[in-house]
């Protein structure tokens, strides 16, 4: 007896057991000791701020990306494609600030350390929707390598680079014109930013 083929396609039947099956059998991870005759592809998303959520401009970067990943893999390549999502500073400020105020909790009473640990607590809970939407449509990233650009390896390294940049004279730092967002007051400038 002949089976019955749908008449459209249904991708939610099919494709979200693929992603997940990609992502558990690790098929996209990079391997630094595979050898590929010096043929490396290795591409960094542009990070994402981890208070939001995809939308179509995403999709399009994150669409190419994909394609030329999967592209040089496919020609035998050791292919990296790096995720990862960025700490939004001044948003992820704001979501967590009111969350403190709604506790009855001002933000300035905690600290710089208390108030970071906060906003990692705050990214632990809500922060992935992002990367978990982009293991959901199959992104063929190296999920072992998953970054966060307020973990402390990456925070070091931006320190690093801005204060070289201040020292030769490329960047300088002034009071600010104004309140960045209107009810944060003196904002990520209070605490010296995130990084």
């Amino acid at each position: 007896m002949a089976r019955e083929i749908a008449k459209a396609y249904e991708p939610g039947q099919i494709e979200p057991r693929w992603a997940e099956f990609w992502v558990k059998e690790e098929l996209f991870k990079a391997d630094p000791t595979k050898e590929t005759g010096g043929k490396v592809f290795s591409i960094v998303i542009p990070p994402p701020n981890v208070t939001g959520s995809l939308h179509i401009g995403h999709m399009l970067d994150h669409t190419e990306i994909d394609v030329l990943t999967r592209w040089h893999r496919m020609r035998g390549y050791n292919t990296l494609y790096l995720p990862g999502t960025d700490h939004a500073g001044i948003s992820t400020q704001r979501v967590v600030v009111k969350q403190l105020a709604d506790q009855g909790i001002d933000y300035r009473a905690l600290g710089r350390e208390e108030f970071v640990k906060r906003v990692w607590k705050w990214k632990e809970e809500s922060g992935g929707q992002i990367l978990g939407q982009m293991r959901q449509i199959g992104e063929s990233c190296d999920w072992s390598r998953e970054k966060f650009t307020l973990s402390p390896e990456l925070s070091h390294v931006v320190r690093e680079v801005f204060v070289r940049l201040y020292e030769e004279g490329l960047i300088y730092r002034e009071e600010p014109v104004g309140e960045l967002v209107p009810g944060l007051f003196d904002g990520a400038q209070r605490f010296g930013g995130f990084a």
